[in-house]
């Protein structure tokens, strides 16, 4: 019977195009957009070589210090500068044409001529500036103390020095501060079957629905009609956060890190949580179908906004909520969800991870109990 009534659930749920739509569609279209408006943010943070030009005329070539200045900051990777000898026409055309910043005038005093100011020439005359001022200070030390050239004063001066180790955050060599954003997506999907874990309650409450009233007078336990019912919804929002994370990362192509293993585990989680929160909304509240489903969408909205979904930069949510409210983290579980999958991108330990998962569990105990609680009593005078 308990097959029977399973098989039975997984048909009705996949063909209510409503709710197939809210739990899966509905995050695909949001993922969708998510990919279009974050494409290329990370790439486009990334600084590219600047293209300059100088002039190539007898105090150029004269003056080796300077073009071993020029050389050593055009060259290697994350090179500074793409370095174009040219005359000064030439220089003139490459200018007006935008396809350089600036180019420089060597000599004496070094000049850099401009077509407009913005963040490239800024750097030219950053870099520019910087090699003026060591080139009159070393003059100013060897007036003063000649003997400084015998003590390796100029490769000093030449040299760069690394003070600080460069080393990965995590998992992850080139962190996406994007995907917060993606994580928390995945939290709401999950909290959106909470729709289905709804549903399953209404078609048990005789007072509801019709359906529900021929359930109630069928020689089966009506607990057992409802965990079947539960668990064929599980595996239905199971196999939709699936498709889900399939869409993020083989078409949005989101770097979710290595840790496959663990992000299915919270994935199962998620969905357990989302399945029995709305299990207990639909019993907890007594109003009709849509006052239930008002309170489901506002609060499953309200914890996604609280996740970090709807906010970013200085302003983030999440953040504040983390750093003024705390305990606020540790009792939406949307929150943890999303939590959970950021320690697993971020850190090196599971210990954060591990927190969030039980909590989650918690939660999922809490629901199930609290539902039962509430609908084992529960009896009606005619149906």
């Amino acid at each position: 019977m308990f097959r029977h009534i399973f098989i039975n659930r997984l048909k009705c749920i996949i063909r209510d195009k409503v709710l197939i739509f809210w739990t899966l569609v509905f995050s695909l279209i949001l993922a969708t957009l998510f990919g279009m408006a974050f494409t290329n943010i990370s790439s486009s943070e990334n600084f590219s070589s600047i293209d300059v030009a100088v002039i190539n005329n007898d105090a150029y070539q004269k003056n080796e210090d300077f073009r071993k200045f020029l050389k050593a900051v055009s060259e290697g990777e994350g090179k500074l500068f793409n370095i174009i000898a040219a005359t000064k026409d030439e220089a003139e055309k490459l200018l007006d044409d935008n396809k350089i910043a600036g180019y420089i005038i060597g000599g004496p005093q070094t000049e850099l001529v401009v077509k407009k100011s913005g963040f490239k020439q800024s750097i030219i005359k950053s870099a520019l500036d910087g090699y003026s001022q060591t080139v009159t200070t070393l003059t100013a030390i060897i007036k003063n103390n000649p003997a400084a050239l015998q003590n390796g004063l100029l490769e000093d001066a030449g040299g760069t020095w690394e003070y600080t180790e460069a080393v990965p955050l995590g998992t992850t060599d080139k962190p996406d501060t994007t995907v917060n954003y993606f994580y928390s997506l995945i939290a709401m999907a999950c909290f959106y079957g909470a729709f289905i874990g709804m549903k399953e309650i209404t078609d048990t409450q005789a007072n509801l629905s019709k359906r529900a009233a021929r359930l109630n007078v069928a020689p089966v336990h009506k607990l057992k009609v409802l965990t079947a019912g539960l668990l064929a919804g599980y595996v239905i929002l199971v196999m939709e956060i699936l498709i889900l994370l399939a869409y993020l990362i083989f078409v949005i192509k989101v770097d979710f890190g290595k840790q496959t293993g663990y992000i299915l585990m919270t994935c199962f989680m998620g969905c357990a949580a989302g399945i029995t929160f709305g299990a207990f909304i639909g019993a907890a509240v007594k109003k009709g179908e849509g006052v239930k489903t008002a309170v489901l969408i506002g609060s499953t909205m309200a914890a996604s906004f609280l996740a970090g979904m709807m906010s970013g930069g200085s302003s983030n949510i999440k953040y504040l909520v983390a750093k003024d409210i705390p305990v606020l983290a540790y009792i939406n579980p949307i929150t943890l969800i999303t939590d959970a999958l950021y320690a697993l991108y971020y850190y090196d330990t599971h210990t954060r991870f591990f927190i969030n998962i039980n909590l989650l569990s918690g939660f999922t105990i809490l629901f199930c109990l609290l539902t039962y609680l509430i609908i084992r009593r529960r009896r009606y005078a005619s149906i």
